[in-house]
C-alpha cells in the first residue's frame, strides 16, 4: 500500500514537472516585434507588439536616470528600432535576462513617471504592452488603458494656418470658450478610408482649422483636446474640456459603415437614457464623484446630501441636454448647405465622450470615410475649411442667443449691439404670449404677425418663432 502511495507520488511530481517544461516553453514563444511611440504634450506612450501574453514590471534608476522594463516569458523578435525626437528618451536597448525574460533599458534625459499595462488580442491586433511615460509626477493621474484600439504607425498631419489674431474682449467680459476633440488618435486610428485615409488625422485637420476661424470671431477662443497624433481616453477628453473651462464640447469624428454606400453627416447628443444611467454611474463612482461634485465643474454637490446631489446633477445634465440639442440642430442645418446629411434631425445616443453634465456636448460625424466619395472630400482642404465653417456658424448662431453671463457675446447683445437672428421658443405651462413678448422684448403683435396667430391663445409644447432684431452688429 505505501509502495503504491509513493509511485502514486512520483507519477504527480513526474507530470508536474512535465506540465511545467510545456508552460515554459509556451510562454518562451511569446516574441517581442516591434515598438511603436507616441509623443503628447505631458507623456510619452510606448505600445510593445507582442506575439502572445507576457507578465511584466518596470522600475526607474537614477544617476543617470532610466527606465527598466522587464518582460518575463518573452524573446525579442526583431530590433526595437523608434524614432525617439522630441521625447525624454536619449536610447533604448534590450538584452535576455534569461532565455525566456527579456530586459529593455531605456535611458532618459530627465527622470520620468511610468504607468504601464497590457492589451488583450482584438480582432485586428494582437497582443500589446504599454508604457507611459509621464513627465511630471502630477501628471500620472491613472488612466483607465483604452480597449481594443489599434496600434499603427503614426501619421503626419498637414499643419494649418494659424490661428487669426485678433484684440482682446474689454476688460471683466471673458471669451466664450469652445473645446474642439478630435477624435482617436495616436495607436487609434479610427475608421480608414479606402485609399488609406485615416479617420484621427481627418478629424484633426478638421479640428485645427474649425480652431482657427473660431478665434476668428471676437468674443470667442477655441481649445483643442489633442494637438497631434496621441491617443487620449474618452473620459480624459471631457476633463481637459472641464479644466479649459469650456462653454462647449464638440467633438469631431467621420463614420464608417458595414456598407460602402452610406453616405452623409450627422450631428449626435447625449440621449436621455444615457443621462438617466450616467448620473446613477456619477454618483456611485467616487473617482468622478470627487472631480465633478467636488467642484473641479461648475456643478459643485460637496455641501449636499447624496438624494439631493442626484436631482441636482440630473437638472444640471437636462439643462445641457437641452441646449446641446439647440446648438446641434443649429450646427446640422448649417452642415446641410455644404454636404448631404445622414439624418435631417439631431440623433440621440450614448457616446461617453458626451457625458459631461456641466457642459453642452455635441459630436459631429462629418461624413462616411468608408465611402470612397466622401473619403476624398474630407481629405480636401476646401471641404474639410466648409465643414469647419459651417460647425463655427452654428456654434456662434446658438451663442447670440444664449450668451454665458460674464462673456463679451454676452455685453454686446445686452447692450443692443448685436443683431439677433430668428430664434424659436417651446411654450411652457404658464406662459403667455405677452409673458414671452417681454422676455424677447418684441410685442404682442409681432408674434402674433411672425407665427400667423388669429389670438392670444397658445398651446403648452407649441413652437413660436421669434423674430430677429434689426440692430447691425457692432464691435
Amino acid at each position: 500500500m505505501m509502495g503504491l502511495g509513493m509511485r502514486f507520488r512520483a507519477l504527480v511530481a513526474a507530470v508536474g514537472v512535465l506540465f511545467l517544461a510545456v508552460t515554459v516553453d509556451a510562454v518562451a514563444e511569446t516574441k517581442v516585434n516591434s515598438v511603436r511611440l507616441w509623443r503628447a504634450p505631458d507623456n510619452t506612450r510606448l505600445v510593445f507588439d507582442l506575439t502572445g501574453p507576457v507578465q511584466h514590471s518596470v522600475f526607474t534608476l537614477s544617476a543617470p536616470d532610466r527606465l527598466v522594463i522587464d518582460i518575463n516569458g518573452a524573446t525579442l523578435g526583431a530590433p526595437l528600432n523608434v524614432n525617439t525626437s522630441n521625447t525624454p528618451i536619449t536610447a533604448m536597448r534590450s538584452a535576455q535576462r534569461t532565455p525566456t525574460d527579456l530586459r529593455v533599458v531605456i535611458d532618459l534625459k530627465k527622470a520620468v513617471t511610468p504607468k504601464s499595462f497590457t492589451l488583450a488580442p482584438n480582432a485586428q491586433y494582437g497582443n500589446r504592452l504599454v508604457v507611459d511615460l509621464f513627465d511630471n509626477a502630477a501628471d500620472a493621474a491613472p488612466i483607465p488603458p483604452p480597449t481594443n484600439v489599434a496600434t499603427v504607425a503614426p501619421v503626419p498631419v498637414t499643419p494649418v494656418e494659424p490661428a487669426v489674431k485678433l484684440p482682446p474682449a474689454p476688460a471683466g467680459k471673458r471669451d466664450i470658450v469652445v473645446v474642439i476633440d478630435a477624435g482617436h488618435g495616436g495607436e487609434d486610428p479610427g475608421a480608414s478610408g479606402s485609399r488609406g485615409q485615416h479617420e484621427k488625422d481627418v478629424v484633426l485637420a478638421i479640428a485645427r482649422e474649425l480652431q482657427r476661424q473660431v478665434n476668428g470671431m471676437k468674443g470667442y477662443r477655441a481649445e483643442l483636446t489633442r494637438t497631434g497624433d496621441y491617443f487620449i481616453p474618452l473620459r480624459g477628453r471631457t476633463e481637459i474640456a472641464r479644466k479649459k473651462g469650456a462653454d462647449l464640447f464638440v467633438s469631431i469624428h467621420a463614420d464608417a459603415a458595414p456598407s460602402a454606400a452610406a453616405f452623409g453627416a450627422s450631428v449626435f447628443a447625449l440621449s436621455d437614457r444615457g443621462a438617466t444611467s450616467e448620473t446613477a454611474r456619477w454618483l456611485a463612482d467616487s473617482e468622478n464623484r470627487s472631480d465633478l461634485i467636488g467642484g473641479a465643474g461648475s456643478v459643485s454637490l460637496d455641501d449636499k446630501d447624496r438624494m439631493l446631489a442626484g436631482v441636482l446633477l440630473d437638472l444640471s445634465m437636462t439643462a445641457s441636454l437641452t441646449s446641446s440639442l439647440d446648438v446641434g440642430q443649429k450646427v446640422l442645418s448649417n452642415i446641410s448647405r455644404v454636404t448631404p446629411l445622414h439624418k435631417q434631425r439631431v440623433e440621440q445616443a450614448g457616446f461617453m465622450v458626451l457625458k459631461s453634465p456641466d457642459i453642452p456636448s455635441i459630436l459631429v460625424e462629418t461624413g462616411f470615410i468608408s465611402n470612397s466619395n466622401e473619403a476624398s472630400k474630407l481629405s480636401a482642404a476646401s471641404h474639410q475649411q466648409a465643414l469647419a465653417r459651417s460647425i463655427s456658424a452654428g456654434v456662434r448662431q446658438f451663442f447670440q442667443q444664449n450668451p454665458p453671463p460674464g462673456t463679451y457675446i454676452a455685453w454686446l447683445r445686452d447692450s443692443g449691439k448685436i443683431a439677433q437672428g430668428p430664434r424659436d421658443h417651446r411654450v411652457s405651462p404658464g406662459e403667455t404670449l405677452a409673458m414671452i413678448a417681454v422676455r424677447y422684448q418684441v410685442s404682442p403683435a409681432t408674434l402674433r404677425s411672425a407665427n400667423n396667430l388669429k389670438s392670444d391663445e397658445l398651446k403648452i409644447g407649441q413652437t413660436l418663432t421669434i423674430p430677429g432684431t434689426e440692430l447691425a452688429a457692432k464691435e
